[in-house]
């Protein structure tokens, strides 16, 4: 959905983009790779599909990407 602005499910174009709010201290699905409030926090971008309601998570940074990897893997 990302990539194709297609919704892998219905196959509309109707495709939004939900970014995370940093202002909030939950907002979104974000990842944490600390215990430390409001440090450690990665955003995970939701896309969202308007026609069917499917929606798909991402994390957008590669550096992000690397600092998960670190933390969990």
């Amino acid at each position: 959905m990302k990539n194709t602005r297609c919704c892998p499910k219905c196959h509309s174009e109707n495709i939004v983009r939900v970014p995370d709010n940093p202002s909030r201290y939950t907002s979104g699905n974000n990842i944490y790779t600390t215990t430390v409030t409001l440090f450690g926090k990665i955003p995970v971008i939701r896309y969202v599909c308007c026609n069917c309601g499917y929606v798909k998570n991402w994390v957008e940074n590669r550096h992000e990407l690397d600092e998960i990897k670190k933390t969990f893997g």
